[in-house]
């Protein structure tokens, strides 16, 4: 029997074997394709690429130089002026100038826009469910690098509000991915030297105004009833700057995603914002905090994970409140299911449908918890009574209704209209031991101080210099009330270990969030015009054992990274503490000033005036 003859083989026995074939240039194009395609998806869909992602975190960690660090905190701890006789002066010869002042070396370049909670070399080795790895994860001090953010090739001290919600020097943030993608809907577009800002967004790509007349015919938008607003997944925020024309505070918020600068854009134009992500924990806001939440396809899943993020926006909606969702899965194509389920769900908890208005839905939360449901398909359940509403520093979702702890005038419509509920007692006053006492007191304080402030000091609240404030221990916005007058707003900070008085500044009509001032703060650097801290070193102290939990030398570098060039920082504390800071603030490049506390004051306390000076970055010494 004949066997076929094949050319390229020859036949042994049995057996065929075929010539080696030789190799061309488009075979080796081909063959590495595939096998970076190969690659790639090993990356993305297996845990190679995050082993590798935290191989590449450990080495950036590393290049910090511990022992710099330790250098810098030991030279402040033995009194600023160098280290005593015989202790390592050597090794301390390359953080101190030749005069003996102790100079803080800046970051590289590279580190312009960082924010160390949120830096994705870091967090990209974590968990991908619920988004935990987007979510805030600090580095600890000894891994992270002590040196100064340094502003952007060609910085400008920023555009003034309001010229500032339609446009912002480009330069200041050279990041032009979110106008090229989203110009078409009238986010931002580049323009010369400049980013402006046409006031669209991805569901109202005509502009905000037409947006808010539409949502004007079913919410009372213009009479003082609404104050407090939260936008999630915002954008650039033009929602929430034009919603300040009608004297809505809207807290705008992203995650650090791919459009990393969104939240950057919108406090460079003077909008209120932070950085977060509603993944596994609860946001850093207490109960009942929002007058208005809002969503224009800020593409949260709110009925995942039986229902856990919609009873996360139920528990930040002040009862008689309204939840706007614009996009999908509203009567969306192909999401059919998702949109039953959301209306299910917002059933379930007997919201009120307000409007269905094409891809617009408008729900109203009722006033009182005898709505709240035995029975339902997400298995959704009272939270325990052991459960504060209020707490909110790292603290995990759960799906399950959160109980009124407020009663009385505390629900929209009987809450006292804005501006009169900014002076006024707030009922969850109730809830804190000599709340009422100290509420007023607090308020007169804070009164005279910003008169002397203004008057005497000569600081620039009040003037188109200052738009972007931030109180970084709030107590009970008392700060916040006295400058309501002002073209600013005021981030107000509670820190975590305080008690939780930050319900009675949203009662107020402020806006605030819960922060651990030995962690960095969700924000980009050089986002605030205004930085005021009292009592500073309450912030780093444990208030049991009242040990220093970090060191002031970190929360005065993190007070840098977050103001603005030029910006300013108003610090009260004791003689002996002021002298800590004017120390740390001259080793920072600030120019320092220290006042005595206004007449009126019966404390010793001493102020502490900085001023961030706009320097030029220059290579770090090897």
């Amino acid at each position: 029997m004949g066997h076929i003859n094949l050319p390229p083989s020859k036949r042994i026995g049995s057996v065929i074997f075929f010539t080696p074939r030789h190799w061309k240039l488009l075979d080796f194009i081909s063959f590495c394709f595939f096998a970076a395609v190969i690659v790639f998806f090993l990356l993305i869909f297996t845990s190679l690429g995050d082993s590798l992602a935290a191989s590449g975190r450990r080495t950036l960690a590393l290049s910090s130089d511990p022992r710099q660090r330790e250098r810098i905190l030991a030279i402040f701890e033995d009194g600023g002026d160098g280290y005593k006789a015989g202790q390592r002066k050597d090794s301390a010869r390359k953080t101190v100038e030749g005069d003996g002042a102790v100079i803080i070396d800046s970051c590289s370049i590279e580190e312009v826009d960082h924010m160390p909670c949120e830096d994705p070399r870091r967090n990209s080795q974590l968990s991908r469910k619920m988004n935990f790895y987007r979510e805030r994860h600090c580095p600890t001090p000894e891994e992270t690098k002590l040196c100064l953010i340094p502003p952007p090739d060609g910085y400008h001290v920023p555009i003034p509000w309001p010229q500032s919600l339609h446009k912002i020097w480009h330069s200041n943030m050279p990041h032009n991915k979110i106008a090229e993608r989203k110009g078409h809907q009238g986010w931002m577009k580049e323009s010369g030297e400049f980013f402006i800002f046409p006031g669209g967004g991805t569901m109202f790509p005509d502009g905000a105004t037409k947006y808010m007349e539409k949502l004007g015919q079913y919410i009372p938008l213009s009479d003082g009833v609404l104050r407090t607003a939260l936008d999630m997944g915002c954008g650039v925020a033009s929602f929430g700057g034009y919603m300040l024309k009608e004297n809505i505070l809207t807290l705008s918020f992203a995650p650090r995603d791919s459009h990393k600068s969104q939240i950057q854009f919108a406090l460079e134009r003077g909008i209120p914002a932070f950085v977060a992500m509603l993944g596994s924990r609860r946001l850093p806001f207490p109960a009942y905090s929002f007058d208005l939440m809002h969503c224009s396809r800020c593409l949260i899943p709110f009925t995942a994970y039986n229902g856990t993020y919609f009873t996360e926006v139920d528990r930040l909606l002040r009862p008689g409140g309204y939840l706007v969702i614009s996009g999908p899965p509203v009567q969306w194509l192909d999401q059919d299911k998702e949109w039953s389920d959301l209306q299910t769900l917002a059933q379930a908890l007997c919201y009120e449908l307000i409007v269905v208005d094409g891809n617009t839905v408008i729900w109203k939360k009722p006033h009182g918890d005898s709505c709240f449901p035995n029975q339902n398909e997400f298995g959704l359940h009272l939270c325990s009574e052991t459960d504060d509403p209020s707490e909110a520093w790292y603290f995990n979702l759960n799906n399950c209704i959160s109980r009124l702890s407020i009663e009385g005038k505390a629900y929209v419509g009987s809450i006292s209209n804005w501006p009169d509920r900014a002076m006024k007692s707030p009922v969850r006053l109730s809830l804190i031991k000599n709340g009422l006492h100290v509420f007023e007191a607090d308020s007169r304080r804070w009164s005279r101080r910003i008169a002397y402030y203004k008057k005497t000091l000569g600081l620039k609240l009040g003037t188109s210099s200052v738009r972007n404030v931030m109180d970084m221990n709030a107590l009970f916005g008392g700060f916040a009330a006295a400058l309501s007058s002002d073209p600013v707003w005021v981030m107000n900070v509670i820190p975590a270990r305080k008690p939780l008085t930050l319900g009675v500044i949203y009662d107020r009509g402020f806006i605030g969030v819960y922060h651990d001032w030995c962690e960095p703060f969700s924000t980009y650097p050089r986002t605030y015009d205004f930085i005021q801290a009292s009592g500073i070193n309450s912030l780093i102290k444990d208030p049991k054992s009242r040990k220093n939990r970090c060191h002031l030398v970190d929360l005065l570098v993190e007070i840098d990274r977050i103001l603005r060039p030029e910006g300013t920082a108003v610090i009260r504390d004791t003689s002996e503490v002021i002298d800590k800071v004017r120390r740390i603030a001259h080793a920072i490049k600030w120019t320092v000033e220290v006042y005595d506390a206004e007449p009126e004051s019966s404390s010793r306390e001493k102020i502490l005036v900085a001023t961030k000076q706009l320097w030029i970055n220059l290579p770090t010494s090897s």
